[in-house]
């Protein structure tokens, strides 16, 4: 990778490292309120949860030596004027050690996370890390993957003299990152994903000014850190509790705030786990794979008919006729016979010669399926979320064309599950209202 040149914004002084002065008489969840006050002050956040998980995070920075990991904050939006570069402003004057980067070199950064084990906040990632530029700068992708858990370090080769040696540098350093359209897949199963958006007409914030914000910001950094450093024993010994279906990478993600909220107490842990719920399903519906996309939309069919097993032909037609599915048009053509065992055999799932009415022909059994939706789709009420959402309203279908439909179903599946948290208000309202781009099988380098 090319050399390019490091700019960054001169907030790496040694004075931040200096412990701060402890303010007495504060409560624990007064900090992370005042805390989440101020965001909402300058950022239109998607919903509250959005907020609520920023809020958790920017904590959790405080006492990242707490943590054997440390999720990404991915801010993503599909167009600019979304408020990515804003939140990261803010975000400049209330976490540790502040690093804004952007047009870095990979060898610079691990210098500087080596040295400082700063807050990177790297603004314009699409531009470095983005799916189409990505192959170009696996280097700092390495870096900001692997820095998401204690301990991982990357190694390089330096010259010195007529030899080379073997440096090992230190990744281990918080990290948020804003961008347009998509991150690779391994930095966002790292990461806590928050869909921004532009502002709506009636959606008011404050005007942002760094001089005139920094003197509060300065106390609020305070407080937090003197929160952070008091309570650093107990968040290393901390195994807060999962909500359901919080498992696996996800619960790598969400520990470490969890464990900050139930630290501080008060409503934040409730706060938290609905936060968690909520961001995790909006993750996971927002770009499914296509095996995924497909395994839904299988077991969709298989229900809506009340049928145990299907001719192949009869379920590539039932595939195609889905709306918003991606079957009808794969690299030009609709999806065949061939094409979709090829995608189902990566589940296990394959046809067979099964009895339909008078003859045998080859199909597929919904028992088939039955590993595959357990291991890789999320209860059978919520199917719907994973791939083209559709709901049954007076026997039709009414097809959730945006995320943003998407976003207002998840808000009220979740008041009825949390009905004191969702009587809390929203900076911003739903989830964020985008068009999914055409799916692209990568690993499919024949069939349709």
């Amino acid at each position: 990778m090319s050399a390019e040149p490091l700019a960054i914004v001169p907030t790496l002084t040694e004075t931040d490292r200096l412990p701060p002065t402890i303010v007495a008489g504060v409560e624990p969840a007064a900090n992370l309120d005042d805390l989440d006050q101020f965001l909402a002050r300058y950022v239109a956040f998607p919903n509250l949860e959005a907020r609520h998980a920023t809020t958790l995070w920017t904590v959790h920075c405080h006492a990242i030596d707490a943590f054997e990991s440390t999720p990404r904050l991915a801010l993503l939006s599909p167009e600019k004027g979304s408020g990515k570069t804003r939140t990261l402003e803010v975000l400049g004057l209330v976490v540790p050690v502040a690093m804004h980067a952007v047009n870095m070199s990979a060898a610079a950064l691990y210098r500087v996370v080596a040295d400082k084990q700063p807050t990177l906040l790297l603004d314009e990632a699409d531009t470095y890390l983005g799916p189409h530029v990505a192959k170009n700068h696996e280097d700092l992708r390495a870096l900001i993957n692997a820095g998401h858990r204690r301990g991982a370090t990357v190694y390089r080769g330096e010259v010195s003299g007529k030899a080379v040696k073997v440096v090992e540098f230190p990744a281990f350093s918080p990290c948020a990152l804003s961008g347009l359209g998509a991150l690779p897949d391994t930095i966002l199963d790292r990461s806590i994903l928050i869909a921004m958006r532009r502002r709506a007409p009636d959606e008011d914030v404050e005007p942002f000014r760094e001089r005139l914000v920094r003197p509060e910001a300065d106390a609020l950094r305070d407080r937090l850190a003197a929160w952070g450093a008091a309570n650093l024993d107990t968040l290393t010994d901390a195994w807060p509790t999962m909500p359901d279906g919080i498992i696996d990478r996800a619960a790598d993600v969400w520990e470490p705030l969890l464990a900050v909220a139930d630290a501080v107490g008060g409503h934040w842990p409730e706060r938290a786990r609905h936060a968690a719920i909520t961001l995790n399903a909006a993750r996971q519906q927002r770009d499914p794979s296509l095996g995924v996309q497909l395994l839904a939309d299988c077991r969709r069919i298989y229900t809506e008919r009340g049928v145990d097993r299907l001719p192949t032909e009869a379920l590539i037609e039932a595939l195609i006729a889905l709306d918003e599915s991606p079957w009808g048009y794969l690299r030009g053509k609709p999806i065949d016979a061939r094409g979709l065992a090829y995608r189902l055999r990566k589940y296990d799932v394959r046809p067979g010669d099964h009895r339909f009415d008078d003859r045998t022909r080859k199909g597929y059994r919904a028992e088939d399926y039955y590993d595959a939706w357990a291991r890789y789709l999320p209860p059978d009420s919520d199917v719907a979320l994973v791939a083209h959402p559709q709901r049954q309203k007076g026997g039709s279908n009414d097809v959730a064309s945006t995320e943003a439909e998407v976003g207002a179903y998840l808000h009220r599946h979740n008041e009825e599950a949390h009905p004191s948290t969702s009587q809390q208000g929203q900076q911003g309202q739903q989830g964020q209202q985008a068009c999914s781009p055409p799916l692209l099988d990568s690993d499919d380098p024949n069939p349709v």
